[in-house]
C-alpha cells in the first residue's frame, strides 16, 4: 500500500552491500562436484549437492523447504529478489522491481466520512532506507564465486540453484569453525542455518533456524511446482545453538507488552500518535481506543505493502500518513509492531472495519510477478493465530480477510477499494500453517461450497502484471499476459461454459459490461476459503450466488476447485422483492447522542433479490466508533455508539458485505438449496 524509493536511489545503497555479502560468504574454496552428478530427479539433486559441498542432506532440504517449499518459481524472483528452491538473492533485481503508489490522491484510508483523511501522494515517495538486510542482498553472486556456476544459471536452473545454496551453507559453517561433511551431525549446523536466513537481528536468525529444525522433526513430502516429488524424512534433532552468537547480529528491542508470540522475531517500532497542525483533527496516524473491552475485534486484515520493508516502516512512522499494526519482512519473516491492538489503525479504507480489525502489512507486490516467501507465510501465520486466539477471532475466511475483501463504505467508494494481497496469495497454505485447514464439511445437498482450488495447478490467464496502476481497476492497454503461475482464485462466468463472459461487478462497471482478466480486476473471482451459497450444478460446472447473479466456475469431479460445506444462509423475508446491501454496519439515527453527527446508513449499488441466498459470516451489532480529534475533545469522542440495529455479514461477492437482520431469514444452507 506504499511507495518505495526509486530504483536509482537504491542502487548506491546496494553497491557496497553486494560486495560485502560476496566477501562474507567466500571463506575459502569449496570443491564442486562433477557436473554429471546432476540428474533430472530433484531428490537426487539435493543428495548430490549435499555430498559435493559437505552439507547434511537433511539440513539442505530443511533450509530449502523454509525458503521455497522446494518450489522453483521458474524465472520469477521473490519480493526479496530470491530465485529458485534455495532462494539465492539478487539485489539488482530488488532494485529494479517497480513499486505502485497503491494509494490514490483522493483516497481516504480511514474510510470515515465524518473525519476524512486525504493523503499527499508525495509523502509515499519520500522515505528511503534499506530494502533488505545487507547480509541477504546478493547471495547469488557469492554462490557463483563458490561454485563457478554463472549467475544466470543459478537463477534459472534448479539443480544449479541447489548446489549454490549448498555451497553457501558450507561456507557459513566453515566461517563458524563447525564440522563440514555430508555425514556431519545436523545439530552442529544451527549457526550456519541461522546465517542463511539473511536476517540482520539475532532473534530473526534464530526464528528461521528454529523453523528449519522443527521441520526436520516433522519431516515433509510434497510435489513441487515443476512436478518433482521431494521428501524430507522426519528426524528429531536437538541443535547446538552456540554458533548463533558468533554471527554478531543485532539484538532487537523487545519491550514488555509487545504483542507477538514468544518465538516470533518481533520488534517494537511505534507509529506516532501526534498532532501535526493547529486543528484538533490534524493528527495521525491512528486513533486511541480500548479494544476489546470497548469494542470487539472481529477481523484481521491481510495486506501487502506494494513496496519494500524499510521504506514502508518509515512511512508508518510519519504522522501524516497511514497507520497499521504490523509489518512483516519477506526475506526472513521478521515482524515490526507499530500500533497496540487496543488502538485503531488507518489501513482498510472502511472505518467500520478499521474500528473492528487489526491490520497486517506484508512486504510484497500483488501483481508484479514476485512471490511471497515461505518464511513470511510462516511468521504471519504464527502472528495471526496468536492474535486470533487472544482476541477470540475465528480462524476462517469470514474473519481473516484480505484487503481485497473489505467493502466500500458508500457506492462512490466501491471502485477505489484495494485488491491486495491479490490472486497469488496462497490462502490454503496460509490456513494450513495456522492449523485451520479448509475442510469439506458438507455434501452436494448441504447448499454451500468453500472455494479451494489446488494452488499449484490452478493457473488463471491473468493479464497486466507489472502494468497495474493505483486503484481498481484501470487497465492500461495493451494488457500483456502474466506468466502462468499458481493462484488461489477461481474465475466466475455468466454461464457454464469456458467461452461465457465473466460476470459483472456493478461497483466496478456500472454499464453492465463483463469484468476482465486484468490482474487488479477482481470483480469476477472467488478466492480460496471463501464460502458461497450454491445456486446450481451443471455437469462439471458449479454456480454460486454472487453480487446478485448466478456465477459459474469450473469444478469437475476429478479435480475439485471447491469443497461442499455446511453452514447458514440468508434470504429476503417473504414479501420483500429486494433488500439493501451495505458496506458498513452502523446503528440507526436514534442511537446517536447529542452532538455526534448521524452516520448515514446508505446501501451499496448491488441488488439482493428474493430467491437469492448468501453465506452467513456472523451476526453483528450496529456500531460506530467516534474518533475525530487528537485529544478526544469533540462530543462523543472515543466512545462506541450502539443501537438496536443488527446486521448479518454475508459473502456477497469477492468482498464481505452486510444486510439488516430485520430484512432476512437465516436458514440452514440445505433448506431451499438446489437439488
Amino acid at each position: 500500500m506504499h511507495l518505495s524509493p526509486p530504483p536509482s536511489g537504491r542502487r548506491i545503497l546496494l553497491a557496497a552491500a553486494v560486495a560485502a555479502a560476496t566477501a562474507l560468504a567466500t571463506t575459502g574454496p569449496v570443491s564442486a562436484a562433477p557436473a554429471d552428478t546432476d540428474t533430472g530427479d530433484r531428490q537426487q539433486q539435493y543428495a548430490a549437492a549435499a555430498d559435493a559441498y559437505g552439507v547434511p542432506q537433511s539440513v539442505l532440504l530443511g533450509v530449502s523447504y523454509l525458503e521455497s517449499r522446494w518450489d522453483t518459481h521458474p524465472g520469477q524472483p521473490s519480493t526479496s529478489g530470491g530465485y529458485g528452491p534455495m532462494h539465492l538473492t539478487d539485489a539488482e533485481q530488488v532494485a529494479s522491481t517497480p513499486s505502485s503508489a497503491h494509494v490514490d490522491a483522493d483516497e481516504d484510508p480511514r474510510g470515515d466520512d465524518s473525519r476524512p483523511l486525504t493523503l499527499d501522494p508525495a509523502t509515499a515517495a519520500a522515505p528511503t532506507g534499506d530494502v533488505l538486510p545487507q547480509a541477504s542482498l546478493q547471495t547469488v553472486d557469492a554462490a557463483a564465486t563458490l561454485t563457478g556456476i554463472p549467475v544466470e544459471t543459478l537463477r534459472t536452473d534448479a539443480a544449479a540453484n541447489i548446489r549454490g545454496g549448498a555451497a553457501l551453507l558450507a561456507s557459513y559453517q566453515k566461517a563458524l569453525g563447525g564440522p563440514v561433511g555430508a555425514d556431519s551431525d545436523p545439530a552442529a549446523w544451527y549457526g550456519a542455518v541461522a546465517r542463511y536466513s539473511g536476517a540482520d537481528t539475532e532473534d530473526a536468525a534464530a526464528a528461521f533456524a528454529d523453523e528449519v529444525y522443527d521441520q526436520l522433526g516433522q519431516g515433509a513430502s510434497r510435489t513441487t511446482d515443476d512436478g518433482q516429488r521431494v521428501t524430507l524424512a522426519a528426524t528429531e534433532v536437538r541443535p547446538d545453538e552456540s554458533g548463533l552468537h558468533k554471527l554478531g547480529l543485532r539484538r532487537a528491542e523487545r519491550p514488555d507488552g509487545l504483542e507477538c508470540p514468544v518465538r516470533l522475531a518481533c520488534e517494537w517500532i511505534p507509529a506516532p500518535y501526534e498532532q501535526y497542525g493547529p486543528g484538533a483533527g490534524d493528527y495521525g496516524n491512528y486513533d486511541l481506543a480500548n479494544r476489546p473491552a470497548q469494542q470487539k475485534i472481529e477481523y484481521i486484515v491481510i495486506h501487502d505493502t506494494e513496496g519494500y520493508f524499510g521504506p514502508s516502516v518509515k512511512l508508518v512512522q510519519d504522522p501524516t500518513y497511514l497507520g497499521w499494526h504490523y509489518t512483516l519482512r519477506s526475506v526472513d519473516g521478521y515482524v515490526a509492531q507499530h500500533i497496540k491492538a487496543k488502538n485503531v489503525g488507518w489501513h482498510a479504507g472502511n472505518w467500520y472495519v478499521n474500528a473492528k480489525s487489526i491490520g497486517i502489512e506484508h512486504e510484497g507486490f500483488a501483481g508484479h510477478g514476485t512471490w511471497y516467501t515461505e518464511a513470511m507465510y510462516r511468521a504471519s501465520a504464527k502472528l495471526v493465530r496468536h492474535l486470533a486466539l487472544r482476541f477470540q477471532i475465528p480462524l476462517d475466511r469470514q474473519h481473516i480477510i484480505g484487503h481485497d475483501n473489505v467493502p466500500g463504505i458508500l457506492p462512490g467508494n466501491v471502485a477505489g477499494m484495494h485488491w491486495d494481497p491479490g490472486p497469488y496469495w496462497d490462502w490454503s497454505h496460509y490456513f494450513d500453517l495456522m492449523k485451520a485447514p479448509f475442510r469439506g464439511t458438507g455434501t452436494p445437498h448441504t447448499g454451500l461450497v468453500t472455494i479451494d482450488p489446488d494452488y499449484a495447478t490452478n493457473q488463471p490467464a491473468f493479464t497486466g502484471c507489472n502494468q497495474q496502476p493505483p486503484g481498481v481497476p484501470k487497465p492500461t492497454p495493451p494488457a500483456v499476459p502474466c506468466p502462468l503461475r499458481g493462484s488461489s482464485s477461481v474465475i466466475l462466468r455468466t454461464a457454464p461454459s469456458p467461452d461465457a463472459p465473466l460476470v459483472n461487478d456493478r461497483g466496478l462497471r456500472p454499464d453492465g459490461t463483463p469484468d476482465t482478466m486484468y490482474i487488479s480486476d477482481h470483480g469476477a473471482r472467488a478466492s480460496a476459503g471463501q464460502t458461497y451459497a450454491l445456486a446450481g450444478v451443471q455437469g462439471d460446472w458449479t454456480a454460486i450466488w454472487y453480487l446478485g447473479q448466478k456465477a459459474w466456475f469450473w469444478n469437475p469431479a476429478a479435480d475439485r476447485t471447491a469443497k461442499w460445506a455446511n453452514g447458514f444462509v440468508v434470504t429476503p423475508k417473504p414479501g420483500k422483492a429486494t433488500i439493501p446491501v451495505y458496506g458498513r454496519a452502523y446503528p440507526e439515527q436514534a442511537a446517536y447522542p447529542a452532538g455526534v453527527p448521524y452516520q448515514t446508513i446508505a446501501p451499496l449499488q448491488y441488488t439482493f433479490a428474493a430467491g437469492q441466498r448468501y453465506a452467513v459470516g456472523g451476526v453483528l451489532p450496529g456500531e460506530y466508533y467516534r474518533a475525530v480529534t487528537f485529544d478526544g475533545s469533540a462530543p462523543g469522542d472515543w466512545t462506541v455508539v450502539r443501537g438496536e440495529n443488527k446486521y448479518v455479514q454475508v459473502q456477497f461477492g469477492h468482498r464481505i458485505m452486510f444486510v439488516n437482520l430485520d430484512d432476512v431469514l437465516i436458514l440452514p444452507g440445505a433448506v431451499g438449496a438446489p437439488k
